[in-house]
């Protein structure tokens, strides 16, 4: 049996193990929290390093993404570098291809896409492939990456803004402490509204679940979530709240959808067990493997 961890910077709460059979194979999958402590984070890495076939590196990105260019989050890079034996990935890999192929599943199955749709995406440059999903099937597009990472009340509406503004931002934005960008910990499991108006305005809202949770309004009525990482409580949280459409672009395993770093964790261990895949390869697994998004009708 193959065994995955993911190692995340996110609230220990939200921990879960499961054993799943790809492919012939089984794999056993677990997720540990480190509720903010970026140095627990780095013992548990050394300490499993060599004893497990991947890591996925969860609740923090190794890079970010600005249409035509890569930045590097610091703090990302010294965490994975206690990863000398066993292959770490952040699922940057499969936000550019898993994600990017479940908008245009959705295009393609359901009836989302019939009417123009105005979508909040939390973040263009931690969801590129997303991004461009979502403007190629002719959504009018609000990108939070100011709003909501950096508390800048500016919104922007297309990646050719997204791409100037980044080259200016992101090379600061990698050297910060990542804790300052993003919800960990307790940060979590609790919500502080944040520029309301874009919520409620557009007709999905879409992204990193722990945004999301973090800085919704108190209510989300008749609003679509597309999402990947949420537990089962988390369904009945947006359930409460007048959501009413989840989809998540990652599958449901024993009661829960993990992150992507966790899933293209498994993928590379389908592949051999190689840190890095091509994006034709990341296709191909998918293909065979036939992932689709989870529909959850709410209300």
């Amino acid at each position: 049996m193959k065994r995955i961890v993911g190692i995340s910077l996110g609230s220990s709460s939200r921990d879960h193990v499961v054993t799943v059979d790809l492919k012939g194979e089984q794999f056993k999958i677990e997720r540990i929290g480190t509720d903010g402590d970026m140095n627990k984070m780095i013992d548990i890495i050394r300490d499993l390093d060599g004893k497990v076939d991947a890591f996925g590196l969860g609740g923090m990105d190794l890079y970010i993404y600005a249409v035509d260019r890569r930045y590097e989050f610091r703090d990302a890079r010294r965490i994975s570098r206690a990863a000398q034996k066993t292959p770490i990935v952040d699922g940057s890999g499969l936000k550019n291809t898993l994600e990017r192929r479940s908008i245009e599943q959705l295009m393609e199955d359901t009836d989302l896409f019939d009417q123009t749709k105005k979508v909040l995406l939390m973040s263009a440059m931690d969801r590129l492939g997303m991004a461009q999903a979502f403007e190629k099937a002719g959504c009018i597009m609000t990108y939070g990456d100011l709003l909501y990472v950096l508390n800048v009340p500016i919104p922007l509406h297309s990646l050719t803004a997204l791409a100037a503004i980044a080259r200016v931002f992101a090379p600061l934005v990698g050297q910060l402490p990542f804790t300052m960008i993003y919800p960990t910990g307790s940060k979590q499991t609790s919500t502080k509204p944040r520029y309301v108006r874009y919520f409620m305005e557009n007709d999905i809202i879409a992204g990193d679940f722990h945004f999301i949770h973090r800085y919704m309004p108190a209510n989300l009525p008749g609003k679509t979530i597309v999402t990947n990482t949420v537990t089962s409580s988390d369904v009945e949280f947006l359930k409460e709240r007048g959501v009413k459409t989840l989809i998540t672009t990652t599958p449901e395993m024993q009661g829960r959808s993990f992150g992507t770093n966790v899933m293209e964790a498994l993928l590379v261990c389908l592949a051999g067990g190689k840190e890095e895949l091509s994006e034709a390869h990341y296709y191909q697994l998918l293909e065979e493997l036939d992932l689709k998004p989870r529909i959850i009708q709410l209300q």
